[in-house]
């Protein structure tokens, strides 16, 4: 049999993942979740924010999107898609939600906490999965309705809403540029090396949960409270744990997001409420203890 060369290989599996992206009919996929997704690539992604939870922390009320948003993420790959998720849920939520999904085929990559001291306490489940992608879809609305997650998708707001922080100097700090999202800024910091799961890279980091995401919510008088998880290999876990608490930010969780991802990743998650510059420096010391790419 004559050998294949291997740049052959490579422009065959890309043919053939640009082939599965249009074969996927993603209106029905669309109608499945009860939702329009947010495109990125060819990652479709769905955002259900938990806009029905009222949630305290340190006397701050968390915005949704801030800390309280359940996601999924669709990617075509070989036999349909593969889809990746977090659902924020409620401690009496996790067990229904569990059985629901377990019953219609998704897997359970996680279930932990992100903060400490919220009230009430939330959780997050990740999820993962590969197959039909309008099955998958039709699996997470289904487990999605075991809670009291609402399913009908948020009006479009008029406006962002205003940020009352100097963006441009946390962008600076940051070293990438910040996006505002329903009343909070948010910054994505990818990875210099791509990351895999199940043999599929993950790409677009920051729409399939694998870069650094970092929030600022404002809380007046040049103030912010922050949150987000980094994404570290396991020789960057206590590097960023020590640069975190010298700069004032609390370490609130360290776990697992997923199952078969390469490299081995850890995802570390933090709070703290003070001067938005002053943390932005602390998270900027805590980013270059890791191998993240530069803007």
């Amino acid at each position: 049999m004559r050998a294949v060369p291997v740049l052959a290989i490579c422009a065959m599996a890309t043919i053939s993942s640009a082939a599965s992206a249009q074969e996927i009919d993603w209106k029905k996929v669309d109608e499945a979740i009860g939702r329009s997704a947010a495109v990125s690539g060819d990652v479709h992604r769905y955002g259900f924010p938990r806009t029905d939870l009222t949630v305290t922390l340190d006397g701050v009320t968390i915005k949704p999107a801030l800390a309280l948003g359940s996601w999924t993420a669709f990617k075509p790959m070989h036999g349909g898609a593969m889809v990746m998720g977090d659902l924020v849920l409620l401690e009496t939520e996790i067990n229904p939600v569990m059985a629901k999904l377990i019953e219609n085929g998704i897997d359970i990559t996680a279930v932990h906490n992100h903060v400490l001291r919220a009230n009430p306490l939330t959780f997050y489940m990740h999820i993962g999965g590969h197959g039909d992608p309008v099955k998958l879809a039709t699996a997470i609305r289904a487990g999605l309705a075991a809670s009291k997650t609402p399913l009908t998708p948020p009006a479009a707001p008029a406006s962002q809403p205003a940020i009352d922080l100097d963006t441009a100097q946390l962008d600076q700090i940051i070293g990438v540029k910040g996006q505002p999202n329903g009343g909070f800024y948010q910054f994505g910091v990818p990875r210099r090396d791509p990351v895999s799961e199940s043999g599929t890279q993950l790409s677009p980091a920051g729409p399939t949960g694998v870069a650094t995401g970092i929030g600022f919510q404002p809380t007046g008088g040049g103030k912010a409270a922050i949150t987000g998880d980094f994404v570290l290999t396991a020789d960057e876990v206590n590097p960023v744990i020590k640069a975190l608490r010298s700069n004032g930010i609390e370490v609130t969780a360290v776990h697992s997001h997923m199952l078969n991802e390469q490299p081995r990743l850890f995802f570390m998650h933090f709070w703290a409420n003070d001067d938005a510059v002053k943390l932005a420096k602390g998270l900027r010391a805590a980013i270059d203890k890791t191998a993240s790419a530069k803007s």
